[in-house]
């Protein structure tokens, strides 16, 4: 009962083909094709031309960008710092119930 049975390998059942023989095929090496005769120039992109008020606007923009994930980043490390406060001022509370009742 508690002894492990080894699985018998199951027979094939109806007729078994015999395995294909593949054939080895020539390999042929690809024909070149000439390159094209004429390539028209692709004219340059125009550059891009801010205007002052556009600069000062993405100026803007990416200072307050700047000011709103640094204020993100300053307070989930304030929410941090006064986790870990908490939680040693439960340490000291409960060690100091701990000790007294010896």
């Amino acid at each position: 009962m508690f002894r492990p049975k080894v699985p018998t390998m199951p027979q094939p059942t109806g007729l078994v083909a015999p395995p294909a023989v593949v054939a080895p095929t020539t390999i042929t090496p690809g024909v070149l094709a000439p390159p094209p005769a004429s390539v028209t120039p692709v004219p340059p992109r125009p550059a891009v031309q801010l205007a002052p008020s556009t600069a000062l606007a993405l100026i803007g923009g990416g200072t307050a960008v700047v000011l709103v994930v640094g204020a993100v980043l300053v307070s989930m490390l304030l929410a941090v710092a006064v986790t870990a406060a908490s939680v040693a001022v439960c340490a000291v509370v409960i060690r100091s119930l701990l000790l007294s009742r010896r």
